[in-house]
């Protein structure tokens, strides 16, 4: 079988029951999920911790889930794939990173080891999927848990970034606003 098929040299491409423009809101919402994919695919990479290393290649097993059905025309819709165990896993594994690095009061500047830092691009990367799958939902009906996971995701993201700086012995740098810049600062 050939890699390329030449189908998509006019602008449009295959959906699961349906062709349609490149432009389409849900190949952009795909293609998306399919980018955050391959960001995750790099933290995995560089992730020295070969636990969490395993945690993010779980999701990543997720998003094909979730690629597998925004590529899926809504005529098609066979049964989500994606299991409600899947988000609360993640709420799970949000709570214990919690328990080893808490949130800070203040807003976190992305960044710390390079490991988090690519973390935090993934975090950016599955907020961007996540905004293209609402514009998606705005037009087609979207399952709610496709939602919900990317939501949770971005959460678990955050708070995996500040566990692989915590274990690196690696502090925050906080955004503190108006505070931390004085009061005579014309």
């Amino acid at each position: 079988m050939r890699l390329y098929t030449k189908r998509g040299d006019s602008g449009m491409t295959d959906l699961m029951g349906d062709r349609v423009k490149k432009t389409h809101p849900r190949v952009e919402a795909y293609g998306t999920i399919d980018e955050l994919n391959s960001v995750l695919g790099m933290v995995r990479a560089i992730l020295a911790d070969k636990r969490l290393a395993r945690m993010v290649e779980r999701v990543q097993r997720d998003l094909f889930v979730i690629g597998a059905e925004l590529a899926t025309s809504p005529k098609l819709r066979p049964p989500m794939k994606l299991s409600r165990a899947r988000l609360k896993a993640l709420e799970r594994q949000i709570d214990a990173f919690q328990n080893e690095a808490p949130t800070p009061r203040f807003f976190v500047l992305p960044g710390g080891s390079f490991e988090a830092a690519l973390v935090h691009f993934a975090r950016t990367v599955c907020r961007r999927a996540e905004r293209r799958v609402v514009a998606l939902s705005e037009q087609e009906t979207v399952r709610p848990l496709v939602l919900q996971y990317l939501n949770r995701l971005s959460d678990w993201l955050f708070a995996l970034a500040l566990v692989v700086n915590k274990r690196a012995q690696i502090p925050e740098v906080l955004w503190e606003g108006q505070r931390k810049r004085g009061r005579n600062t014309r």
